[in-house]
């Protein structure tokens, strides 16, 4: 196992830059994940990594070693692929052995690791039969397997569960996250699906247009994003964003939003130095949105804003409330089944200590 470290890694196709001035560092046996939207730059970067693209510029080290012009054979990588990339003629056994065999292995030690591998991944007894008799998720169970046996020092996985139906990816979400504690090796993995990211990686990487937007781990990417793109990409339903500007007085600290206007602590008198009179974005997600009657008003510090039910989404174990407020939408999510009527009036409560305030020129977080 070794820590890989991504310095300056561009990468062009003809004038579209897929891959733009991104450093990364990842430690020894750490779950990472690369998340953004398709086109942002994720899956050239893991491609970078495993040797199958050259950057234009930048370097990439596995430990103290620049491998950035090594083969793919000569960094001791493996890699799951999107597609079950199984190949269709071979037993379960001889797909999990071939890398093996192409290194020359003995044949014992080859049976060895397979049934190793092939017990990690709950395959052990399938190891006779061919693909087409295997279900997706077992598919992809030999896949994941022939790419551990050789006990690589990176493995590098571009989004394993996307070809999965929902169920099992749930499923093989925990099962993956598990084999990676397990044999302690450090992985890289590439998903679009916020989710899998949150519950997967030790650390997640937001990627955007080539570029990474923040690193950190899932509470500090959902709980303290530094920027609104980060912000509005991670978390279902999306943070609510609206305009306001800022008003400070030697009487009030306020956000005025045109529709309602949210009182704020003298705490944030020096947040928001520098910014009085200016247009900001403010965020909030819907789960920091409460009706007032459900909240002790007493026991927290509260915003409350008049509106009428707009629509509500009916889940069973959530209730997503869209409130008018204006000109304006605000989602509400709430835990559990919960009845209301469609163009009633309703006072919602704003949670000022989720709130979340950024710049408008650079969209970079100021709270």
């Amino acid at each position: 196992m070794v820590d890989v470290h991504l310095r300056d890694i561009t990468k062009r196709f003809g004038r579209t830059v897929a891959v733009d001035g991104i450093d990364l560092d990842v430690n020894d046996g750490e779950f990472i994940v690369l998340l953004g939207p398709s086109g942002c730059g994720k899956t050239t970067t893991l491609r970078i990594i495993a040797g199958l693209e050259k950057p234009d510029r930048g370097r990439v080290f596995f430990g103290d070693k620049d491998v950035t012009y090594l083969p793919p054979r000569e960094r001791y990588v493996s890699m799951v692929f999107q597609s079950y990339a199984v190949w269709p003629h071979m037993t379960v056994f001889d797909n999990i052995a071939f890398p093996l065999k192409i290194k020359g292995l003995p044949k014992d030690e080859i049976v060895r690791k397979v049934k190793w591998a092939a017990e990690l991944l709950q395959i052990g007894d399938l190891l006779n039969r061919y693909p087409h008799q295997l279900s997706g998720g077992q598919r992809q169970r030999v896949a994941v397997a022939r790419a551990i046996v050789v006990e690589p020092n990176v493995l590098l996985m571009d989004e394993p569960l996307s070809n999965l139906d929902a169920l099992l990816r749930v499923r093989m979400r925990s099962e993956l996250k598990k084999l990676q504690r397990k044999i302690k090796v450090t992985t890289i993995y590439v998903t679009h699906d916020q989710v899998e990211a949150m519950t997967m990686g030790d650390r997640i990487a937001v990627m955007n247009a080539g570029k990474i937007m923040q690193v950190g781990t899932p509470e500090e990417i959902y709980n303290k994003p530094q920027n609104i793109f980060v912000a509005g990409f991670v978390g279902t339903p999306q943070m609510n964003f609206f305009d306001a500007t800022i008003s400070i007085s030697p009487k009030e600290v306020a956000l005025d939003a045109g529709d309602f206007k949210i009182s704020l602590e003298p705490r944030f008198t020096e947040l928001l130095k520098g910014f009085e009179g200016k247009s900001v974005t403010v965020g909030i997600r819907p789960e920091h949105i409460h009706p007032s009657k459900y909240v002790a008003l007493s026991e927290g510090k509260y915003s409350l804003v008049k509106g009428t039910v707009d629509f509500v989404e009916a889940l069973g174990s959530d209730t997503i409330v869209h409130v008018n407020v204006g000109s304006r939408i605000l989602v509400m999510k709430l835990s559990g089944s919960h009845h209301f009527k469609l163009g009633s009036d309703i006072e919602i409560a704003l949670d000022l200590d989720k709130l979340h305030i950024f710049r408008k020129d650079s969209g970079k977080a100021i709270i």
